[in-house]
């Protein structure tokens, strides 16, 4: 048995040809569960794995010889595939235009989003990195302004349920058990977004996801890293926009969806496989909407040691 996610708890199967190793020693350098040793000038498997091997598949991407595969954990030779010529790569600068353009944009047009264009942004999603393969990253879809509405309507039937949360009652019993900053950002902000989103949503506004005609909200398990869908919903958004699409993501609806038994029920009806520490919804469309200039941006510190 080898580390368990959610998807396998199996250790993957390395497999090396011998007569094909040149003994480089490229697999047991990029090995970090120590898998591989050089033995006589050839590689081969060692006794001092630490974990099993996580079928990460390094040692098969830079054997220069194809001496190895890996089976198991979802993984195969079949994976593998040429990394792009250097020329076909952005540069720094194109990828900082890039970023420096995107701005989180709530304003759509009527447009639906092309079924090729959807694909194209989970292909990208599915490159980003992850704590532990195979990913554990899920994705729920949410393609058109129809199916988008109805989501919002349920979710929002569901907060309906929580809006004691926001009653000045319920605030002064929290504060005694909330830090400082939890209180002051329950009662700033989740409060009046609870009743926001539910009234607004009763006048027929849909002032959580905007009408967006695709919708797509990452979440792992409970074996994933926490980082994980949060990063894979980023490359979404970064290839969203280099496809000339608008993006925003959208974090309130993540923390409601995870406890109770009316948050199971929106789970079960929107086949949410599973309560997770994190995730983030992202919304996308043609944007209705032209920025003409950026606004920098500042980290709360930068320490060089």
């Amino acid at each position: 048995m080898a580390i368990p996610t959610s998807r396998t708890s199996e250790r993957g199967n390395i497999s090396i040809d011998i007569e094909k190793c040149n003994g480089c020693g490229l697999c047991v350098s990029v090995c970090k569960d120590f898998d591989i040793t050089l033995q006589n000038g050839k590689a081969v498997l060692s006794n001092t794995d630490v974990f099993g091997c996580i079928a990460c598949g390094h040692c098969m991407a830079i054997c220069p010889e194809g001496a190895i595969t890996i089976s198991g954990r979802t993984a195969s030779p079949a994976d593998l595939f040429d990394l792009p010529d250097k020329e076909r790569m952005a540069g720094y600068d194109q990828v900082l235009a890039l970023l420096q353009h995107r701005r989180s944009i709530r304003e759509f047009k009527d447009q639906p989003i092309d079924d090729v264009i959807t694909e194209k942004i989970l292909k990208a999603a599915r490159t980003a990195p992850i704590g532990l393969p195979p990913s554990d990253v899920n994705v729920l879809v949410i393609n058109s302004k129809d199916k988008n509405t109805e989501f919002v309507n349920d979710f929002s039937h569901l907060l309906e349920s929580m809006k004691w949360m926001a009653s000045k009652p319920a605030l002064a019993l929290m504060r005694l058990f909330m830090s400082k900053s939890n209180a002051e950002m329950f009662a700033s902000f989740i409060a009046p977004m609870i009743d926001l989103f539910v009234t607004s949503t009763a006048e027929g506004k849909n002032w959580l996801t905007y009408d967006a005609p695709l919708v797509m909200y990452f979440y792992g398990t409970p074996y994933s890293d926490p980082a994980d869908p949060l990063v894979a919903a980023t490359y979404a958004m970064i290839a969203a926009e280099s496809l000339g699409l608008g993006t925003c993501m959208i974090g309130s609806i993540h923390p409601f969806i995870q406890y109770g038994k009316k948050a199971r029920q929106f789970r079960e009806k929107y086949q949410i496989k599973y309560k997770s520490r994190e995730g983030l919804v992202v919304i996308f469309g043609h944007s209705s909407v032209h920025y003409r200039q950026g606004i920098t941006r500042t980290f709360a510190s930068e320490i060089m040691l």
